[in-house]
C-alpha cells in the first residue's frame, strides 16, 4: 500500500528517486526499497515524506487522495525570493532543477509549471522567520 501511494505521488509530482531523496533527506537506496515494497518506513517517516511533498501528514497512513490544499504552510516563489533577496526567476529555476531541499516544481504543460515551497522547511533550512509558520 505505501509503495503504491509513494509511486503514485511521485508520478503525479513528476519526481524521480533523486529528487525525492533531496526533498526528504532519505537515501536513494532506502527510497528504492520503499518503492519495491522490501521495506516500509515507520509511520513518523511516512508523515515526514508526506509533508516534504506538500501532502497531508496522514496521506500515506490514511485513506486520503492527493490534496495540495491541506494544512501544509506554503510559500510562493515570489515570497521566497523576497525573503532571500534574490530574483524570483532564480527561485523558479532552482525549483525546476530540483536544487532546493525545501520545494519543487511540477511541469504541468509545455510552458507551465506549478511550484511548491514547504514554508516550515524553508524557514528551518534558510534560518529565517516566515509568517504563519
Amino acid at each position: 500500500m505505501f509503495a503504491e501511494k509513494l509511486q503514485s505521488a511521485m508520478n503525479e509530482l513528476n519526481l524521480n528517486q533523486t529528487k525525492l531523496s533531496v526533498l526528504t533527506g532519505i537515501g536513494k537506496s532506502s527510497i528504492s526499497q520503499y518503492l519495491s515494497g522490501k521495506n516500509i518506513p515507520t509511520e513518523i517517516r511516512q508523515q515526514d515524506i508526506a509533508v516534504s511533498l506538500g501532502l497531508a501528514p496522514d496521506y500515506f497512513t490514511g485513506n486520503l487522495k492527493m490534496n495540495f490544499s491541506d494544512s501544509i504552510p506554503k510559500l510562493l516563489p515570489e515570497d521566497a525570493a523576497r525573503i532571500l533577496n534574490v530574483g524570483k526567476d532564480m527561485i523558479r529555476k532552482g525549483l525546476q532543477d530540483g536544487v532546493f531541499p525545501w520545494g519543487y516544481a511540477v511541469h504541468t504543460s509545455e510552458n507551465r509549471w506549478t511550484y511548491f515551497i514547504n514554508a516550515k522547511k524553508f524557514a528551518e533550512i534558510e534560518g529565517v522567520t516566515v509568517q504563519g509558520v
